[in-house]
């Protein structure tokens, strides 16, 4: 599985064929990815970058057109002013288009990457697309009235101030300014955890040498926080009355659809909060046995078997019954049949060793290391070259051409996932909360507080669970010289790192460890995230994209019935060979794709259950909001006349909102959907130019409110923006 961005001259033979096949959004859409493959594994960073050069794509588009509104550019949002006073029309609309997006993209793109470990190959490329597409990459004149050219550079310059204003510190390197953790570092080489002072705090991980995810060394050798103060980042669709603002040491942290603390542990009790936390950590710890593609356990992981989740837990208790402990999975059922074929799904019978290997893999940071929001990016690409899919918003109305396709998914998506690193990365760092590798090492430290009549007890230990954790006897392999390991506690599990000499040949297996020296699935230059691990960013990420991908296609299905990523034996994992067999990813629904995802971090040792549905709920949420969101950009509503100014407030809306308007007594109003439909009709009641509308019986998204006199005078029109709790 390829690691690094590595630049071929094929790939530049080639790239005028791609250019036939795929719209121009697409083509820099592609450069972003190559570029974030190339940059350091940080997925906050790469969900902004990925949201800002959508907008630079949609509102470069949505200029020459006379149906779709700007989202930055002409505006003000959230206190910053794009101002714009038009640009003189272009004889060709489509090539207007195509110079303002590409000139935007790759000036946004120079600055944001113009650091970039990989930017000597990454900036070559962009130049050489630029080249190729018959460009003046040199022209960097920011006068829109001139052209295309100019517009595009211009829309990069506000996007760029507009970015060195929005709260991430772009301008320090993103670094953090407030945040210090409380643990001092774990030092993963040492068995054990005994400098931990907080188990329910984030602990950095010190290593022999840090490599993140993209294949980068990090300088030093202790880990540094990514964006704990995410938060205060402006977001696309988030509202304020959304936030909760709480303060630590000074520094107000914002944390976006709160879930709450995880469960906590306590030194000196075995039941409540400090149960489910120990159940959590100890369910990865278990999933760790399930890692050996030799253990004859086989799985049809197909869809037939795999996937069709109705509903999750919304509580910590909830849990116990989603998850399956010892057999690992969850209640998944697997879909009947294929709705595109009305055929059933062909069984695919793998070990279930390579599986949870696989996905530990492959969601960790996507194939290429785009990093999770750049894999759904991926991911929609992949749907978008489909030749089933309908190319219809919402799956209705007319097919839209593959240029306002693109750049109306690219703003949406990037939009949900700008708003899910701002929700998931605040949650993390206000509850700042530990990582399975510190939870499990440190209560290994105290002993098992399963029993008090037997060795090593302590209330704050781990619990026993036979065949999987348990106490070392005299004469076990694990002993040690002298007897000097009795008594500790053993774990059954992927046995590490220090088993592979070359993950091209060797496999570690599994076997009983020292739970001292539990290792995560990974790379030991890795081990595990350098952030804390409630709420799973990969859980909100992947269900936020699903809930984009299901209401832009209007299909919860892939085209076809099938999404696919061919996985080839002995050739795709890089922590250690495999898998023993090619085998096959396959997902029916966005959200069956999502849900996998989800499991991957479990196995992959580095979230427990309660980092994860969280994250899916979450997630649900932001993907909803983004989509409903973004539609009001795509039809473009003349400013009313002085008669028809009607306010409403709150809007966005949850469920009412309160209509001023110059009038008294009974107006018929009617309410139509985003495409038009006719949605339902109301009687109101205007009383000193006031009237209350219900609009609980909405499900979300953008509606048009009008108010007639008569059956065909308009008096008013005003757009809602409605989102469900």
């Amino acid at each position: 599985m390829k690691k690094t961005v590595a630049l071929s001259l094929v790939l530049l033979f080639f790239i005028n064929a791609v250019k036939a096949q795929h719209s121009i959004a697409r083509r820099w859409n592609e450069a972003v990815l190559t570029g974030i493959r190339g940059d350091f594994a940080r997925p906050t960073v790469h969900a902004r970058n990925l949201f800002h050069t959508s907008v630079a794509m949609y509102d470069a588009w949505a200029v020459y057109t006379d149906h779709a509104d700007t989202y930055l550019l002409g505006k003000t949002v959230h206190g910053f002013s794009a101002p714009f006073s038009g640009t003189p029309p272009p004889a060709n609309v489509r090539e207007a288009q195509e110079e303002a997006i590409s000139h935007a993209v790759y000036r946004l793109l120079k600055h944001r990457f113009a650091e970039s470990p990989g930017r000597v190959p990454f900036l070559a490329h962009i130049d050489f697309l630029m080249d190729s597409l018959g460009y003046d990459r040199h022209n960097a004149s920011i006068n829109f009235k001139c052209g295309p050219a100019e517009l595009g550079n211009y829309i990069a310059q506000q996007l760029i101030a507009y970015g060195l204003q929005d709260g991430s510190n772009e301008a320090g390197g993103y670094q953090n300014l407030h945040y210090t953790p409380v643990n001092p570092p774990l030092v993963v080489a040492i068995p054990g955890n005994i400098s931990v002072h907080d188990l329910n705090r984030w602990q950095p991980l010190q290593l022999a040498q840090i490599i993140d995810q993209s294949g980068n060394p990090i300088a030093g050798n202790t880990q540094l926080s990514l964006s704990p103060e995410w938060g205060q980042v402006l977001p696309f669709s988030l509202q304020p009355e959304d936030a909760s603002i709480y303060n630590r040491d000074g520094f107000d942290y914002w944390v976006y659809h709160d879930p709450g603390p995880p469960p906590q542990w306590e030194l000196t009790t075995t039941t409540g909060p400090t149960e489910d936390y120990k159940w959590g950590h100890e369910l990865v710890a278990v999933w760790s046995s399930q890692l050996d593609p030799s253990d004859g356990v086989l799985w049809d992981i197909s869809p037939a078997s795999i996937g069709n989740i109705q509903d999750y837990p919304q509580t910590v208790e909830g849990l116990r019954d989603f998850y399956n402990l010892f057999e690992g999975g969850d209640i998944s059922s697997g879909h009947p049949l294929n709705p595109a074929t009305g055929e059933s799904y062909q069984p695919q019978i793998v070990p279930r060793g390579d599986y949870a290997r696989v996905l530990a893999e492959f969601w960790a940071d996507g194939p290429d290391s785009e990093t999770p929001p750049g894999h759904w990016f991926s991911i929609l690409n992949y749907v978008n070259d489909h030749p089933m899919l309908e190319k219809k918003m919402q799956g209705q109305g007319p097919v839209l051409d593959d240029l306002e396709w693109d750049v109306k998914a690219y703003f949406i998506l990037g939009g949900a996932m700008h708003d899910v690193a701002i929700a998931a990365w605040g949650i993390k760092g206000w509850y700042d909360s530990s990582r399975p590798v510190t939870a499990l090492r440190g209560m290994a430290e105290l002993g098992q507080s399963s029993d008090p009549n037997l060795p090593n007890y302590h209330p704050g230990g781990l619990e026993l669970i036979p065949g999987y954790v348990e106490i070392i006897q005299p004469g076990d392999t694990l002993q040690g010289l002298n007897g000097r390991y009795i008594g500790d506690i053993k774990i059954l599990a992927w046995k590490g790192p220090n088993f592979v000499n070359n993950p091209g040949t060797d496999v570690a297996g599994v076997g009983w460890i020292r739970a001292k020296e539990w290792w995560s699935f990974q790379r030991p230059s890795f081990v595990t995230p350098p952030f804390g691990g409630y709420v799973s960013g990969h859980s909100t990420y992947s269900r936020a994209a699903a809930e984009v991908l299901t209401a832009l296609t209007g299909d919860a299905y892939f085209p076809g019935g099938m999404g696919e990523f061919f996985c080839e034996k002995n050739q795709f994992l890089v922590f250690e060979d495999g898998p023993s067999v090619d085998l096959t990813l396959q997902w029916a629904t966005y959200r069956d794709a999502s849900d996998q995802c989800s499991l991957s971090r479990i196995w992959g040792g580095i979230h427990p259950p309660f980092d994860d549905i969280p994250g899916r709920l979450i997630g649900e949420k932001i993907g909803v909001e983004a989509f409903a969101f973004a539609q009001q950009y795509f039809t473009k509503t003349p400013v009313p006349q002085e008669p028809y100014k009607m306010g409403i407030y709150p809007n966005p809306a949850s469920c009412g909102v309160q209509l001023t308007f110059e009038v008294e007594g009974q107006i018929p109003i009617r309410i139509y959907a985003s495409d038009g439909r006719l949605v339902c009709t109301h009687e109101l009641t205007f009383t000193d130019k006031t009237a209350y509308l219900n609009l609980c019986e909405l499900s979300s998204g953008l509606y048009t409110i009008v108010g007639f006199e008569g059956k065909k005078n308009r008096v008013f029109e005003g757009k809602v923006m409605v989102i469900t709790p």
